[in-house]
């Protein structure tokens, strides 16, 4: 009988220490039901965009960054597409490439502006705009950076980027490039507004970027690097 009382008290006690290690245990999985408030959505989806600003952008602003990302690489607009054409076709392939890589490197100084005018348009995200980005579209966010940051980057960007021309020579091999071009005999002349056409370009990269990032946010659990991008993100899932 003594045997049977020992038995279940050496029982007994194994039980309460088991309930006491899967008690701590319980404690430390995160709590996936947690049931997420207003405020919690915001601060996900801005740290969402701010994830996107701070990996993909900064990208942009690295020598190159344009230059050789083939998704926002900066290419002649279409009235100077026979501009390139003539000129590799004579042997001035070189001035053609030139003339490309200073398209890309005045966008890349551009875009170092651009940081300050997104961390302010995230700031002023509104907990009624997060619950529509959350629930909206694969680019949701992004399209909300956009609406909320089009115009202020555009007018930085344009002076930076005329101010870049000169820097990187891109002015002067520009005018020596359309200025060949226009002496070819049967050609007609172009004078193309180059600050305006690279500053759009520059604006419409920045923005692919963001949005790669978001989509790998929103599909990607892999992407979703915080607590608060897991739980946010996965209410997305569950729609």
């Amino acid at each position: 009988m003594k045997n049977i009382y020992f038995f279940l008290f050496i029982l007994a006690v194994f039980s309460l220490q088991s309930c006491a290690e899967l008690q701590s245990i319980a404690s430390q999985i995160p709590q996936e039901n947690k049931v997420l408030t207003n405020q919690d959505i915001a601060q996900g989806l801005k740290a969402a965009l701010k994830k996107g600003v701070d990996q993909e952008v900064k990208k942009l602003t690295l020598e190159n960054g344009f230059y050789q990302n083939e998704a926002v690489k900066i290419l002649l607009p279409k009235e100077l597409t026979r501009v390139e054409n003539t000129l590799r076709d004579i042997g001035l392939g070189n001035l053609a490439d030139e003339g490309i890589k200073a398209l890309n490197r005045a966008a890349e100084d551009a875009v170092k502006e651009a940081t300050p005018i997104f961390v302010n348009a995230i700031a002023q995200m509104t907990i009624s705009d997060a619950k529509n980005i959350l629930m909206g579209d694969q680019n949701a966010a992004t399209a909300y950076l956009k609406a909320k940051t089009n115009q202020e980057l555009y007018k930085k960007f344009n002076p930076v980027i005329q101010n870049s021309f000169r820097k990187v020579g891109a002015d002067q091999i520009w005018s020596n490039l359309i200025t060949k071009y226009n002496q070819i005999p049967l050609t007609k002349n172009v004078n193309p507004d180059l600050t305006d056409y690279v500053t759009n370009q520059a604006l419409e990269g920045v923005y692919f970027m963001i949005e790669q990032e978001e989509k790998q946010i929103r599909n990607k659990v892999s992407a979703r690097t915080s607590q608060i991008l897991q739980q946010v993100f996965a209410l997305q899932d569950q729609f």
